[in-house]
């Protein structure tokens, strides 16, 4: 029997890092850069203004106050994305809006709140420092610079800062593309009429949900029938778009369960009995040219906790990241229960505190029973070791987080 860090450990060997790829702003949101990106000019490329109002010689409103206004000539109005930079005299102004370059000479920007928004002449009502309200050339990036380091993940912030400093297109771990198939004969679409004897497909919509929430590309098949033809040719099919195949289901020792039977043919992937609770057996390998595929079990509370556990950080890692675990918090149990000798049971428990009183886990339903309604109320997974099979009440134990 595996413990969980072998199938694990087995798990993240099966894959790497999706090779680098060159996409659009738009494609590498959420994507982790392969390159060190760097700035090919200064930014901003002069002294701009950082707000509306007036640029001036910070000397010539030395005294300025609310109740002994200094008059200033206006001697032009400059707005963002001129290039035109005239001389400013003693005793005069511009009017300037945010973003625009600074009149030579010019060497603060008073706001525009501050005057009495003057056309030929104005009264400003402040003095003002040197650079004041100035945002000084190259203040922000310096050409050359690194803005970027490869490794670090594309978001709106990123963009905004790719973007500005002229990067169309940008080198990338592409999101992985994930194949989820649900296994049974039982399965049925959410939104069908179930008929006796069959249950909606929860594990197909749960897995793509966490698959999506991992940052991947995710393509979910209807439930395949338990039969050997639909889901070899299902598989077949979905290697052409797979970077990575999930099925669910199909693991148990009946004579209808076929994963096992139609997988052998197909590449090489083993099935092991891992010492954890809920989830004992799971398969892992790789089928076609290559293509790595997790089994799970058919159970929707232990197919989550496989996910979380064993698929997650292998997305992640597939996607380029460097930290690929969720984290987590010691905290005490509100209450005691019995945990299986020689397995880690991962318990459904929520959790309430802070970093600075502590954290508390209150198991949600018997940590024995697998019931949705008990994993949907979570929003952590409380780790039992192997070796302890009573918790008592205000036991510690380490807690994955589920949520942020």
């Amino acid at each position: 029997m595996r413990t969980v860090q072998e199938h694990l450990a087995a798990c993240l060997a099966a894959v790497g890092p999706q090779p680098p790829l060159e996409v659009v702003l738009a494609d590498a949101v959420g994507c982790v850069l392969t390159e060190d990106v760097l700035a090919s000019r200064d930014l901003p490329l002069a002294d701009v203004a950082a707000l509306d109002g007036y640029a001036l010689r910070s000397t010539d409103v030395t005294g300025a106050a609310p109740s002994s206004a200094v008059t200033l000539r206006v001697l032009d109005e400059i707005r963002a994305g001129s290039v035109e930079r005239t001389r400013l005299p003693a005793g005069a102004s511009v009017r300037i809006a945010s973003g625009a370059p600074l009149p030579v000479e010019a060497d603060a920007v008073v706001p525009v709140e501050q005057t009495d928004r003057g056309t030929a002449k104005v009264e400003v009502r402040t003095a003002a420092s040197v650079g004041e309200n100035v945002n000084r050339r190259a203040q922000d990036v310096r050409a050359g610079e690194v803005v970027l380091p490869a490794g670090e993940r594309v978001g709106a912030r990123q963009v905004a800062l790719l973007a500005a400093v002229g990067r169309g297109r940008v080198m990338v771990h592409p999101r992985p593309r994930v194949v989820v198939v649900s296994v049974g004969d039982e399965l049925v679409e959410p939104g069908q009429s179930a008929a006796p004897g069959q249950v909606y497909d929860a594990n197909g919509h749960a897995l793509a949900a966490a698959v999506h929430d991992a940052g991947a590309a995710t393509y979910r098949v209807a439930a395949v029938p338990d039969h050997r033809g639909p889901l070899r040719e299902t598989l077949e099919d979905q290697l052409v778009r797979a970077d990575l195949i999930i099925t669910t289901g199909g693991l148990s020792h009946g004579s209808s369960d076929t994963v096992k039977e139609v997988l052998a043919p197909l590449g090489t992937v083993r099935f092991d009995n891992v010492a954890m609770w809920p989830g004992r057996q799971l398969g892992l390998g790789t089928i076609g040219d290559g293509t790595p595929i997790f089994a799970l079990p058919g159970d929707p509370v232990a197919a989550q906790v496989a996910f979380e556990v064993f698929v997650r950080p292998a997305v992640l890692s597939m996607a380029g990241y460097a930290e690929r675990y969720r984290p987590t918090v010691t905290a005490t149990v509100t209450t005691g229960w019995y945990s299986p000798s020689g397995r880690r049971e991962f318990v459904r428990v929520r959790l309430t505190g802070s970093p600075h009183e502590g954290y508390r886990a209150a198991p949600v339903g018997a940590p024995g029973s697998l019931l949705l309604s008990a994993l949907a109320r979570s929003n952590a997974l409380a780790v039992v070791p192997e070796d302890v099979t009573d918790v008592s009440e205000g036991a510690t134990l380490s807690c994955l987080l589920l949520d942020g």
